[in-house]
């Protein structure tokens, strides 16, 4: 399959089961609640290293906010809901608490419900104070009132959890870095007006695309060698001699239509770009089943066959 120019390689994607969430912060205006959720949301690229995979999924109007303030929701996304509940109680004391003017709300429906500030609420030693209001479907929901130097910290009590996958992802190869790198930021640009998707990564771009395993026994991953283009010639390599640059953007979403859609997006905002820009080929990362059982087919996503 080429498109624009740009050979598609058939191939897939492979994710992973994840337990995801959402929360709408919300602020004196769009600036402070900005700065509550890009606290909330560092140190989240990978659940390699960072335990939890976050970012901004969208800005709120007044309109979409239960408190008609402007706001963000961001995702939150863990391997089990033990992680994901301990990251999102963490971040929540630490970077919505502390922000001036910040609230944080449920962003998600769901039977299965985490903390979002019932345990937060002892931080107003005793002076706390609970109220219970209908959401829009009628049903009370509890708040807490945190009594704190600015003023007041609202949260509603709990969130909704629900199942999700991370690691969809598909690579742009290409004649050069700074083209690989346009080309990632014009699929970013496109991907990012798109609901329930994030991508983690600085950015939304990684450079040290991964494989599963290593030789040294206690990396659980390491650098995709196959794709690394200083390593052409000492390794079975999946690149052509003119491929010098490789990037990879990865997508977490709460479903498996959500990811492809997303990846469907951002290979056609690649592919508008044509071959004239240097790019060659887009791939995608597959461990022959290794590393979980979501395939995220590329011929499949943009309309071939599977």
């Amino acid at each position: 399959m080429k498109i624009n120019g740009i050979q598609i390689d058939d191939t897939y994607a492979e994710a992973f089961n994840m337990r995801g969430t959402r929360v709408l912060i919300t602020a004196q205006n769009l600036k402070w609640a900005y700065h509550a959720a890009n606290a909330m949301t560092g140190f989240a690229t990978s659940v390699i290293g960072c335990g939890v995979e976050a970012g901004i999924e969208r800005e709120l109007t007044e309109a979409q906010t239960p408190d008609g303030r402007p706001g963000v929701s961001i995702l939150m996304f863990a391997m089990g809901s033990k992680v994901l509940m301990q990251q999102l109680e963490t971040r929540m004391g630490q970077c919505v608490l502390t922000c001036p003017t910040a609230a944080a709300f449920s962003g998600i429906d769901s039977e299965d419900q985490i903390s979002l500030g019932k345990n937060l609420r002892y931080f107003g030693d005793g002076y706390q104070i609970a109220k219970q209001l209908p959401d829009a479907n009628g049903i009370n929901q509890r708040y807490w009132r945190i009594p704190v130097m600015d003023g007041e910290f609202i949260t509603q009590e709990t969130t909704g959890m629900v199942r999700a996958i991370g690691g969809g992802n598909f690579l742009v190869l290409g004649k050069s870095q700074p083209q690989v790198l346009a080309a990632c930021e014009a699929a970013i640009d496109a991907m990012k007006k798109l609901p329930n998707i994030i991508m983690p990564f600085p950015g939304g771009v990684v450079r040290s695309g991964s494989k599963v395993g290593s030789k040294y026994p206690k990396m659980f991953a390491s650098t995709n060698d196959a794709f690394c283009p200083t390593l052409k010639g000492a390794v079975k390599t999946a690149l052509d001699l003119d491929i010098e640059s490789v990037m990879e953007i990865v997508i977490d979403g709460l479903t498996f239509e959500d990811i492809a859609f997303s990846m469907k997006v951002g290979i056609e905002a690649v592919c508008n770009l044509g071959a004239d820009a240097g790019i060659q080929r887009i791939s995608a990362g597959n461990y022959g089943g290794k590393l979980g059982p979501h395939l995220f087919k590329l011929h499949a996503i943009l309309g071939g066959s599977s």
